[in-house]
């Protein structure tokens, strides 16, 4: 039997399922301190006889494994789960389990590959843009992560003119990417929630600035067959529009490109792509053990 675990900054998904991937249970814990949350994951977990997992934290993670701090998370905004052995204390109550560590939006990323908007291709990126930006990778077939695992909503971009005097929202690099585009730097510049800004506020025309810009560095660097745009900020129906304009213009017909519109594209598992993915990634553990 497989297990799931999507760990959010906000909610836990944990699932199990049978060998080729059917979903059979399946919980919402809400992110508390460790011994809360995990207690809670344990409890739902120890109904099944698990044999592999696929695990998907927030960050960031240690995925160093030649590293004292393996299966740790670090320096989170989280700060009860900052340095808390998350693998190894999973690891504690089911010893004999299979299974594979990464971040939650490499499990993302995966279930979008295997089974999602990107099934079929050989390489793809997924950025969410939400309460932070993350980003994750399959190249030719295999995870982007190495000893470290990418961080790509804390790139530089070039400041907006209409956007100058804001300070970024980011605590520690302040007009990076996600200090410059995620949610709560809407908040940050106006006092509201981006949902009660109409499609028109001039707000959506520069976070579309920034992702463009972000997104064709990836796209030069990675040269991925597709890109997936995930998150609460993406949902707006405004915003895919508004960052293929600006991925063309900064592109600025420099690499051919498919038609963008089928290039730069919403995910096609909705909510579940981590959730597939750490089936997926349990179901590969699983054929590794035997």
């Amino acid at each position: 039997m497989l297990g799931a675990i999507e760990a959010g900054g906000t909610k836990f998904i944990c699932a199990v399922a049978n060998a080729e991937g059917t979903v059979i249970d399946k919980v919402r814990i809400d992110t508390e301190a460790p011994e809360v949350t995990m207690g809670h994951v344990f409890d739902f977990f120890n109904q099944y006889p698990i044999e592999s997992m696929g695990i998907a934290s927030f960050g960031p993670i240690n995925v160093d494994k030649n590293s004292d701090k393996y299966g740790y998370i670090g320096n989170s905004s989280k700060v009860l789960w900052q340095n808390y052995n998350f693998l190894g204390n999973l690891l504690a109550h089911y010893p004999n389990i299979n299974y594979q560590w990464t971040t939650d939006v490499n499990g993302s990323v995966y279930g979008e590959y295997k089974a999602g908007a990107a099934k079929g291709k050989d390489s793809c990126l997924y950025l969410t843009i939400g309460t932070g930006i993350g980003g994750g990778a399959v190249i030719n077939g295999k995870l982007l992560q190495t000893t470290r695992h990418p961080e790509m909503g804390h790139i530089r971009v070039v400041k907006h003119p209409k956007d100058a005097d804001f300070a970024g929202n980011c605590p520690i690099h302040g007009t990076c990417l996600e200090g410059l585009a995620a949610g709560p730097s809407i908040l940050a510049r106006y006092g509201v929630e981006g949902n009660e800004l109409s499609t028109n506020h001039e707000i959506w025309e520069i976070l579309a600035d920034y992702i463009g810009q972000a997104l064709v560095s990836y796209a030069y660097i990675m040269a991925p067959d597709i890109i997936i745009i995930g998150g609460g900020v993406s949902k707006q129906a405004q915003m895919l529009p508004l960052i293929r304009e600006k991925f063309k213009e900064y592109n600025n017909d420099y690499i051919d490109l498919p038609d963008l519109e089928t290039y730069i594209v919403p995910t096609g598992l909705g909510d579940d792509s981590a959730l597939v993915g750490c089936l997926e990634l349990a179901k590969e553990a699983l054929e590794i053990k035997e």
